[in-house]
């Protein structure tokens, strides 16, 4: 979610010390993205198609918030032993082996689709994709440390951001496209993406040679968890984005929206898909080429509370065109929380508990994303879908004043540079030999 009214000390200046493109001149850095946007632009075909496909079939909103409860259950029962598995074995070899896995998902679900097959055999093949994803998060998270120094980590989720947003742009808009005729060429093409980016990975040098791997056990198992309980930032930082996905996102119910209340075909569904991520997009480029934030926590605060507000003021439009904007203006907001978040937790945590920890993160946002269009559907099915967006936005607000109130740490928390540096310098002291 974004910054809304910087401060002077954060207007964007050109400085010789900062390189907006210092990630992007990093090979390994560029193959991995390149593989990545294709993975994402995949995963929002299969997303819209899925969604539509299963609208079509039953024209309940109810059977779209299954979508999203189906695909939390492996995030919620599979994230902590996937992230011990990151911390232990190859992530490249766990990246590169899940997309593979994804790739016969996808081919299934398009020759389900295809042959007219049950609803239900659509709703297991997802479940198995949510779980290839949800056993690759904790890797592919942790992958990226590897990949680009602490000192321009910052740097490169900004053009992660950027990219994924690209992606996610570009992959609704085809995706509507390609459910005019039938919604099986969609997961087609997903399967081609997630091998390419499986292939990628595969072939990528690592910056950053991997640290002391720690054997398995109950004990390392919750370690991610206590060192997330004991860093109150990043605790914050991950809890806030909870909530205010949880409670104000309104992607599950689009397809209700786009049919029922605006009354447009499916051209302008992947639209309004793609307007969401038009407005993350271009705030990541914004971000990209400005100095990290010097006031990160305040500005991460005002960033959800504007995503609530325009979440409250979708729910209530009758107009395409003013959803279209509030949509934009909620991908925008939205980028300032993922930078926010994505740099604490990756560059505040050390390389040999990188996979744990970035396991807790995806219970916190990855299932909070797929539990929430849960929560949309089910809220939308008792009290209509425009209740339902509206009650959500307005809840994210209030989770915004709380969590300002019980952790004063947001409101101080600073510059994000400052927070990169150190874990640089910790970085080029510690003995890589030692770790080989």
């Amino acid at each position: 979610m974004s910054e809304p009214m910087p401060e002077p000390t954060d207007v964007p200046q050109s400085t010789p010390e900062h390189d907006p493109y210092a990630a992007l001149r990093m090979p390994g850095f560029r193959w991995y993205l390149v593989g990545w946007v294709l993975s994402i632009i995949g995963q929002q075909l299969q997303s819209v198609a899925i969604g539509w496909e299963i609208f079509q079939r039953t024209h309940s909103t109810l059977s779209l918030g299954w979508v999203g409860g189906i695909q939390a259950v492996p995030v919620v029962l599979l994230a902590l032993p996937a992230g011990q598995l990151a911390d232990w074995a190859s992530r490249k070899l766990i990246v590169s082996t899940m997309q593979f896995v994804s790739v016969a998902c996808s081919l299934s679900l398009a020759y389900v689709v295809w042959d007219h097959g049950s609803t239900g055999l659509l709703y297991g093949l997802l479940l198995a994709s949510a779980t290839s994803t949800a056993l690759c998060g904790p890797a592919r998270s942790a992958l990226l440390p590897q990949i680009v120094p602490a000192e321009h980590f910052s740097n490169a989720v900004s053009w992660y951001s950027s990219f994924f947003q690209v992606a996610s742009v570009v992959g609704p808009a085809i995706g509507g496209f390609l459910i005019r005729y039938s919604t099986w060429p969609a997961f087609v093409v997903d399967a081609a993406c997630a091998g390419i980016f499986g292939l990628a990975v595969a072939s990528i040098r690592l910056t950053i040679p991997p640290g002391k791997r720690p054997p398995p056990s109950l004990r390392t198992l919750a370690d991610g968890v206590r060192f997330v309980w004991r860093t109150k930032i990043i605790l914050a930082t991950i809890t806030l984005d909870l909530f205010a996905v949880l409670l104000g996102g309104a992607t599950y119910l689009l397809p209700a929206v786009a049919k029922d209340i605006l009354h447009v075909g499916s051209f302008r569904f992947g639209c309004m898909r793609a307007s969401f991520a038009i407005g993350a997009l271009l705030m990541a480029v914004f971000n990209a080429h400005r100095p990290p934030l010097k006031h990160a926590g305040r500005a991460m605060l005002w960033a959800v509370a504007g995503f609530g507000a325009a979440t409250i003021v979708f729910g209530l439009s009758r107009n395409y065109w003013l959803s279209l904007s509030m949509l934009f203006l909620a991908g925008g907001f939205d980028n300032i929380s993922v930078l926010v978040r994505h740099t604490l937790v990756q560059v505040l945590a050390p390389d040999e508990m990188r996979g744990r920890i970035s396991a807790v993160n995806n219970v916190f946002i990855g299932a909070s994303n797929e539990i929430g269009g849960l929560e949309s559907g089910v809220t939308a099915a008792l009290l209509g879908t425009v209740t339902s967006i509206v009650g959500g936005g307005i809840g994210t607000i209030l989770v915004v004043i709380a969590a300002a109130l019980i952790w004063p740490e947001v409101r101080a928390f600073g510059s994000l540079k400052e927070a990169a540096q150190t874990t640089a310098a910790a970085d080029k002291s510690a003995n890589y030999s030692d770790d080989l």
